[in-house]
């Protein structure tokens, strides 16, 4: 199905760009000038995510949003020649910032599955990375233990229920419309956050984020995030900004904690009316503290 993007055009006025990634069109916003940051969405998001701190930060930084491949405006190929895996997303990533032939430290500002994918080229090239922008999300193994939420583990683990509501029926990505924010989306930011995901084929990606979650030795990318759990403290000295949504269930209180505790020199603000969808919720105050911080911050 075409993706038809005039219903939402107005809330994501940016000019698409391209570039091959392994033969995939790899879809990013590229505005503005100046020290790049590059933001890195999660599931079930894409760029338009980021269309409020994009708006707001082109008139004085190079900002830049990218699309997974499978998500957003990216190509979405089958299983049979993208496996869609963590490690897959991270050297994405990698080849992705290589074709911008960046000069200057990239400040990262990163969401859910981004949090992981960005984390993990951050410990690939610490020395590229000026700042960090870390929103709802994680970069280490659960904390304590923590379970997932049932919903995502029948997701994840029953795929009799799975293929036909995540892809048949898009379950997955309307149900974030409700549960993801705290407060209610309006029709238009609804269309433009699901656009993407119009069709069975056009929601694998949906469905296998979901899947690659790894919980315990011997899943496919428990080795990958385990290295990035034991090798964080790597990324100590990097400056730090993070932003919560208070009311997130899947990244509740325990992983704000976490990061806190992991980087006790970040800054942290808590949003007390705010979910998952912290920019859905709140663009206007993140957005700001996003302003102070890179203006109090050099880059190195």
């Amino acid at each position: 199905m075409t993706l038809n993007t005039s219903e939402f055009q107005h809330l994501y006025p940016f000019t698409s760009r391209f570039v091959e990634i392994n033969k995939f069109k790899y879809h990013y916003i590229d505005e503005g000038s100046g020290d790049p940051v590059v933001m890195i969405h999660g599931n079930p998001t894409w760029s338009f995510y980021f269309r409020e701190l994009i708006k707001g930060l082109s008139p004085l930084y190079r900002t830049i949003a990218v699309d997974h491949i499978g998500c957003g405006l990216s190509d979405k190929p089958g299983l049979d020649s993208y496996d869609y895996r963590l490690k897959s997303r991270i050297d994405d990533l990698e080849l992705f910032i290589d074709t911008l032939n960046l000069n200057e430290k990239i400040t990262l500002v990163i969401h859910d599955w981004g949090g992981m994918i960005g984390t993990a080229y951050a410990l690939r090239h610490p020395d590229k990375i000026a700042r960090m922008v870390i929103l709802n999300t994680a970069a280490f193994l659960p904390p304590g233990g923590k379970k997932i939420p049932l919903r995502l583990w029948i997701v994840r683990n029953i795929a009799s229920f799975a293929i036909p509501a995540v892809l048949g029926l898009n379950i997955f990505a309307r149900a974030a419309l409700y549960m993801a924010p705290r407060k209610r989306l309006s029709r238009d930011v609804k269309k433009g956050l699901i656009a993407p995901y119009n069709s069975w084929k056009n929601r694998i990606a949906t469905l296998k984020f979901v899947q690659d979650i790894p919980l315990a030795p011997g899943d496919h990318s428990y080795d990958i995030v385990k290295n990035a759990d034991d090798h964080l403290h790597i990324l100590a000295s990097i400056p730090k900004l993070i932003c919560w949504g208070k009311h997130d269930f899947v990244f509740d209180g325990t992983y704000y904690e976490e990061w806190k505790k992991r980087f006790p020199n970040a800054e942290t603000r808590l949003f007390s009316d705010a979910g998952h969808y912290l920019l859905e919720d709140e663009p206007e105050k993140v957005l700001h503290e996003v302003k102070v911080f890179l203006n109090q911050t050099t880059v190195q």
